[in-house]
C-alpha cells in the first residue's frame, strides 16, 4: 500500500515524473526558444534606468539582495539578469518544481545561475531552507513577487520573509514596452513585439529589518507593493 504522506508531499511540490517524450521536447525546445527570444530582443531598443546605482551593487556582489519583479515582466527581467550574471553577479532563481518549470530551469542554468526548484510563497519550509542556504553562500535570489499564480501585482508575504531571513535588501525591477503581446492568463504575461521600445527600471534597495514583527512585515509588504506599482507606472511614462 502506498504511503499517503509521500503522495501528499509529491502533490504539494507539484512534481511529476519526466516522460521520455517530455525530455526530448525540452532538449529540442530550449535552443529553439532561446534563439527566438534573442532574435526578438535584438530588434528592440532597451533603456535601463538605474535609480540608486543598484546594478553596480549586484554585479560587484557587495552583499546578498532580493531582486523582485512582477510575473508579467518575467521574460525581459530574466534577460536583463542574464547580462548581470555574465558580469559576475552571483544570482539564483526560484523556479516551479513542476515539469513546466523544466525549460526555464535549464535556460537559467545555461546562464550560470543557481536554481531552487520551489516557491517562496507556496512550497513552504523546504524551499525556505534552500533559500536560506543560498543566501548564506552569498547568492542573491531573484523571484517574481506575485508568483507563481497571483493575484497579479500583489506582493507576497513569502518574499518579505525571505528578505528578512537572509537580511537581503529588496531590489524592485519593472519592465514596460511600447508595443507588446499580453497572454490571456492570470499575469497577462508580456512579450515585446519586434522593434519596440523597452524601459527597464531598477529601484531600491529596500531593507526589511530582522527585528520586524508580523504587523511591521505587513506594512513593509504593502510599501514594496506600492513601490513596484509606482515604478511600473513611471517606466511606462518613459516610453
Amino acid at each position: 500500500m502506498n504511503n499517503p504522506n509521500e503522495k501528499t508531499k509529491l502533490d504539494y511540490h507539484g512534481k511529476r515524473r519526466l516522460s521520455i517524450g517530455r525530455k526530448i521536447y525540452y532538449f529540442l525546445g530550449k535552443p529553439i526558444l532561446l534563439a527566438t527570444i534573442y532574435t526578438l530582443i535584438a530588434t528592440c531598443k532597451i533603456r535601463v534606468v538605474d535609480r540608486n546605482n543598484s546594478i553596480e551593487k549586484l554585479v560587484k556582489n557587495t552583499g546578498v539582495f532580493a531582486p523582485c519583479f512582477w510575473h508579467q515582466d518575467l521574460l525581459i527581467t530574466l534577460l536583463i539578469v542574464s547580462r548581470w550574471l555574465k558580469k559576475g553577479f552571483k544570482g539564483g532563481f526560484i523556479i516551479s518544481p513542476s515539469v513546466d518549470g523544466e525549460v526555464p530551469a535549464q535556460i537559467a542554468k545555461s546562464w550560470g545561475a543557481e536554481i531552487i526548484r520551489g516557491s517562496a510563497v507556496r512550497t513552504g519550509a523546504s524551499a525556505m531552507r534552500d533559500i536560506h542556504h543560498f543566501l548564506k553562500r552569498g547568492i542573491s535570489i531573484v523571484t517574481a513577487a506575485d508568483g507563481p499564480l497571483g493575484p497579479k501585482f500583489q506582493f507576497k508575504m513569502g518574499v518579505v520573509l525571505m528578505a528578512k531571513l537572509g537580511d537581503a535588501p529588496i531590489i524592485p525591477i519593472t519592465c514596460s514596452c511600447s508595443k507588446a503581446w499580453y497572454l490571456n492568463r492570470w499575469d497577462h504575461f508580456m512579450i515585446p513585439k519586434p522593434f519596440t521600445k523597452i524601459v527597464v527600471m531598477i529601484g531600491g534597495p529596500y531593507n526589511i529589518p530582522k527585528t520586524s514583527n508580523m504587523s511591521e512585515l505587513e506594512e513593509h509588504r504593502n510599501n514594496i507593493e506600492l513601490i513596484l506599482n509606482e515604478q511600473k507606472s513611471t517606466s511606462e511614462k518613459l516610453l
